[in-house]
């Protein structure tokens, strides 16, 4: 039986809520399969920061680095906490992990369960077609337009000084002038694209139906997409047996909500994966429904991908399903990297207590139309999950 070391890191304001439910739910497993964690919790954060003058604890860097296999994080930020920099309080936390630790995958499945309505015009109704909703959009994390910021986070986790990019001007470009580079390389574009047709390639054998990788770019204007593009073209003719597809982000966002049943992996260079992923939660119910995965060769990160909700924070109201999905994508990714049955079949089960939560019309949040807490809804699913895995594991 193998113990897995795991890092939470519950962050600020709603995270530190949702997190909680995310651990009852992990609590649950340890006690009803084979599964068992060792826990390390981290304070961090902007509300760590106003109250510390730190981000988090010194040495959290290094335990998430050498002693997890995997990293559960709420959300960070919150009003009022900056650096003297300017910088977000807290990006130390999970944008020093994505660049320090390597994460340069982000995963974003985005599926429409039964039960679950959209909120347009400010009502609750059924729009999309749960059987046609299906897709996991992977956002390369580490490169792009955020590189400048995930480098300055990355030094200062490390310990490291702030040594910034200069250029000295842009011509035709008078007065103040603020800027971010957009660097896009081959090594990076390689390992993010493989790692789409990867997924495709399991998703195909879990699924058995074909799928089909869709690259995502604005290669016509930009030369960073250029780059991008032409290794996507490369890395899909070694994988003859997967269809490929492209498109340009401006017409993808339109196809995106029109046409999602003909979506299977879209891979992304970072800002277009940020925006992108953001406007697929709209089919999914929104972004508490919306978890997500960060993964590098040596290290995993998981969290929903809502942020803190100060204006909501301590009311017990917000919906825990994002953090509760971000576990069982821990499961399945903790799974397939040791080759664990058990894990990848919990997290099976995870992803069937929440289906089977919501169809059968369990108790919801606000944003689906409900009227539960934060707690009854993870409570709920909690009870889901350990009457599946008493049928599951009694006679293990």
């Amino acid at each position: 039986m193998v113990e897995y070391r795991l890092t939470v890191l519950p962050g600020d304001g709603t995270g530190r809520e949702v997190t909680a439910e995310a651990r009852r739910i992990i609590e649950v497993f340890e006690e009803h399969s084979p599964m068992t964690f060792d826990i390390t919790e981290i304070p961090c954060g902007g509300e760590h920061f106003l109250e510390t003058g730190e981000e988090w604890p010194d040495g959290s860097f290094e335990h998430c680095r050498d002693n997890s296999d995997a990293i559960l994080l709420g959300a960070i930020g919150w009003p009022g906490a900056k650096l003297p920099n300017g910088d977000l309080a807290g990006g130390q936390v999970i944008l020093g992990l994505r660049s320090g630790l390597d994460l340069y995958a982000n995963i974003r499945p985005v599926k429409l369960y039964y039960g679950v309505q959209h909120k347009v015009h400010g009502i609750h109704t059924n729009i999309w077609d749960p059987d046609l909703v299906d897709m996991v959009l992977i956002r390369e994390n580490t490169e792009g337009l955020y590189h400048s910021l995930l480098r300055r986070s990355a030094q200062r986790a490390l310990g490291a000084k702030d040594e910034p990019i200069q250029i000295g001007s842009f011509p035709g470009l008078e007065g103040e002038v603020s800027w971010d580079p957009r660097p896009i390389s081959r090594t990076g574009s390689e390992r993010v694209i493989r790692f789409a047709f990867e997924l495709a390639k399991r998703r195909e054998s879990r699924m058995g139906t074909p799928q089909k990788v869709t690259c995502v770019d604005k290669s016509n204007v930009l030369r960073g997409c250029r780059l991008f593009r032409k290794v996507f073209n490369e890395i899909s003719e070694q994988y003859e047996d997967i269809e490929s597809n492209e498109a340009y982000i401006d017409a993808f966002t339109m196809w995106l909500v029109r046409d999602p049943e003909d979506l299977d992996v879209v891979v992304l260079p970072n800002m277009f994966g940020d925006i992108a992923t953001d406007l697929a939660s709209v089919l999914q119910g929104g972004m508490g429904m919306a978890a997500s995965a960060n993964i590098g060769d040596d290290h995993m990160l998981f969290e929903p991908v809502h942020g803190s909700s100060p204006k909501h924070a301590g009311q017990n109201k917000v919906n825990p399903i994002a953090a509760i999905s971000s576990v069982q994508l821990m499961f399945d990714s903790l799974g397939v990297r040791h080759g664990d049955a058990d894990a990848i079949m919990c997290a099976d089960i995870l992803e069937k207590a929440i289906a089977n939560h919501l169809a059968d019309g369990g108790a919801v949040t606000y944003d689906l139309g409900g009227t539960a807490s934060t707690s009854e809804v993870g409570q709920a699913i909690a009870e889901r999950c350990a009457a599946l895995l008493g049928e599951q594991f009694a006679s293990a």
